[in-house]
């Protein structure tokens, strides 16, 4: 199942629908970069780390920021909305395409 995201310097905003889909009754998520993507996975214990997954507004629409993952590529003020990802049942994670070029305003 494909759906979409919204990136925003360093953040990764996620809808209602999004998280109850792959993420319902979590607080955390791990947000790394593979290759040419970004992988959000869950966390089902919070003492396992990664980052909040910060409410919002009531919809439940939810953000996860990981300023640190974006850094590290030079993507940190890359702001797209609309971004495709999908479930990787290999990874066991929502995978999101990077931009291919480094400059990614």
């Amino acid at each position: 199942m494909s759906v979409t995201v919204d990136v925003r310097n360093g953040s990764i905003y996620l809808s209602a629908a999004v998280c109850d889909t792959y993420f319902r009754g979590l607080d955390a998520v791990i947000v790394i970069a593979r290759g040419d993507d970004l992988h959000v996975l869950p966390v089902r214990h919070m003492a396992s780390g990664g980052c909040l997954l910060k409410v919002r507004n009531a919809a439940g629409d939810r953000v996860a920021s990981a300023p640190d993952v974006f850094h590290d590529r030079g993507l940190e003020f890359w702001s797209q909305e609309g971004v495709p990802a999908a479930w990787s049942s290999d990874h066991s994670a929502l995978v999101i395409g990077l931009p291919i070029s480094e400059n990614a305003n």
